[in-house]
């Protein structure tokens, strides 16, 4: 089996999403400063990070939309470890034509638009990227996919205030991960999808490391 990296870097300051603020990253203790603690010769550095949950490549579970939803402590593993992918190629607005006809149950479906390629851009956040419509969640949903995920700023259309998409999913369970990158790596199937967060409690979202496998020719 050979490994694909799906996610982006997490930088200090980089911005993910419009209005949300970047990562802090630095030292909470450096090498020089833990002289004291150690034997000579031994030397620790610890780091530090703040950020908002929402930072890189994320994943969503249903507390991120629902007060009474599961949080990151509460996801199952089942629903974001070593799942079939179905990778599904579209631009604009992603509905059911994209879909029809695809085995989906039990599957990470992955939206492959190319939008990452705008990543650390102002064009990354505009109006117009590539989500996935009411409709293709709704069919998502009836189809009983385990993940869905995008490389794009947002599953949903956020020209206006509505966010279809996250509702349905995560009303069903279906957890989101978004700002994926390196989709065009992957084969439309064959291959096996992760991306586990922390479990956090009280957090309802956290960056993850996405990867997918594939057999090794």
């Amino acid at each position: 089996m050979r490994y694909v990296d799906l996610s982006h870097v997490v930088e200090h300051r980089m911005v993910t999403y419009p209005g949300l603020p970047g990562p802090e990253i630095g030292p909470h203790l450096t090498f020089e400063a833990s002289h004291g603690q150690y034997a000579a010769g031994t030397e620790f550095a610890i780091g530090r990070i703040d950020m908002v949950a929402n930072t890189g490549t994320y994943l969503d579970t249903p507390a991120h939309r629902y007060r009474n939803g599961h949080d990151l402590a509460g996801l199952p593993l089942e629903r974001c470890v070593d799942l079939p992918a179905v990778v599904v190629d579209g631009t604009g607005a992603i509905g059911e034509p994209a879909l029809s006809g695809l085995e989906v149950a039990g599957c990470a479906v992955l939206l492959r638009t190319g939008w990452d390629r705008h990543w650390l851009t102002e064009r990354y956040g505009d109006v117009d990227h590539p989500h996935l419509t009411e409709a293709g969640a709704r069919t998502l949903v009836d189809r009983g996919a385990t993940l869905v995920g995008i490389d794009s700023v947002n599953i949903d259309d956020t020209s206006a205030g509505q966010r279809p998409a996250h509702s349905l999913l995560l009303a069903a369970g279906i957890p989101v991960v978004e700002h994926l990158t390196g989709l065009d790596r992957l084969p439309a199937t064959g291959a096996r999808f992760t991306a586990v967060p922390p479990a956090v409690r009280g957090l309802a979202t956290f960056p993850v490391r996405a990867f997918a496998g594939l057999p090794d020719d």
